[in-house]
C-alpha cells in the first residue's frame, strides 16, 4: 500500500532518515500497524502514515548537530550563544544541557501536537483526555487543571471543546451536588483506542536507536532535573521570592 502522495513508505522513510535500516524499520512498523488496523477508514490510515513520518522528519534535524571528540552530539550554535553566560567549561555544559532539554521537549511536543491535531484535538485537550481515560470516575475541572499545569479557565475551555466533540461529558459530583465532574464518554474511549497504535509507532520512531538502558537513564535524568526545579521553587517560595 502506498503512503499519501503515492510514494512508497520505504522511499519516504529513506529520504527522511538517509539510511536503509531506518527505512526498513519504519516500513515494517507501518505495515504491521495497517494489517492490525484494517478497520480504520482510508483517511485514518493516511493519518497513521503522516504521524509516523512526521516524527522521522523531526529526527532529521539531528544531522545539523556535530560530535565532540568522544562522539557525543552537541549543537554548535547553542554552544556559541551560551558561551557569553559561562565563565568555565563546566558552567557552559549546564547551559548546553538546559538548551538540549528544551530542544528535545519541543520535538516531542511538536510530534504530539501534530498527531492530536490530525485527529481534531489540540495537544492540551489530549492531555485532559488521557487523564480522564485513565480514571474510572469523573475528575473535577480544578483537579484536571492542577494535574495538567494549566489555569482552571483554560481547563474549562478544553473540557467545553471535548464535550462539544462528544468525547467528554459533565456529570454531577456524587460527593458534592454543587460541583460537576468531567467524565470521558464511550466515544472518547474509542477515540483513545484508535489513537493508541499511531502513538506507539510515533514514540518508537522518536526514540529509534535508543537502548532500553539509555531510555531508563534518560527518564531518570529528566526527572532528577524536574526534582531540582521543584526544590528550587520551594526554596524561593520560602524566602519570599517568585521562582
Amino acid at each position: 500500500m502506498n503512503a499519501p502522495g503515492g510514494n512508497r513508505p520505504e522511499t519516504l522513510a529513506g529520504q527522511l532518515l538517509g539510511d536503509e535500516q531506518g527505512a526498513d524499520l519504519v516500513a515494517h512498523q507501518i505495515a504491521v500497524a495497517l494489517r492490525r488496523e484494517m478497520a480504520f477508514r482510508a483517511g485514518e490510515i493516511d493519518k497513521v502514515w503522516k504521524y509516523v513520518l512526521f516524527s522521522f522528519f523531526i529526527m532529521k534535524d539531528v544531522t545539523t548537530y556535530e560530535s565532540d571528540p568522544d562522539g557525543l552530539l552537541y549543537d554548535p550554535r547553542v554552544r556559541a550563544a551560551m558561551a557569553q553566560f559561562a565563565d568555565d567549561d563546566e558552567t557552559l555544559l549546564t547551559f548546553e544541557a538546559g538548551a538540549a532539554v528544551r530542544t528535545a521537549n519541543q520535538a516531542v511536543e511538536r510530534m504530539r501536537a501534530h498527531g492530536a491535531q490530525g485527529r481534531g484535538v489540540s495537544a492540551g485537550a489530549l492531555d485532559l483526555l488521557v487523564r480522564l481515560n485513565n480514571s474510572e470516575h469523573g475528575i473535577s475541572i480544578g483537579e484536571l487543571a492542577r494535574a495538567s499545569g494549566v489555569s482552571s479557565r483554560n481547563a474549562t475551555g478544553l473540557v467545553d471543546t471535548l464535550e462539544h466533540n462528544g468525547l467528554v461529558r459533565r456529570v454531577p459530583d456524587p460527593k458534592d451536588r454543587r460541583s460537576v465532574l468531567a467524565e470521558i464518554t464511550p466515544a472518547g474511549r474509542a477515540w483513545m483506542e484508535a489513537f493508541r497504535k499511531p502513538s506507539q509507532l510515533a514514540m518508537r520512531a522518536m526514540f529509534q536507536g535508543f537502548t532500553p538502558e539509555e531510555l531508563v537513564v534518560l527518564r531518570d535524568l529528566c526527572l532528577r532535573l524536574a526534582a531540582n526545579q521543584h526544590r528550587l521553587a520551594e526554596h524561593l517560595r520560602q524566602i519570599g521570592q517568585q521562582p
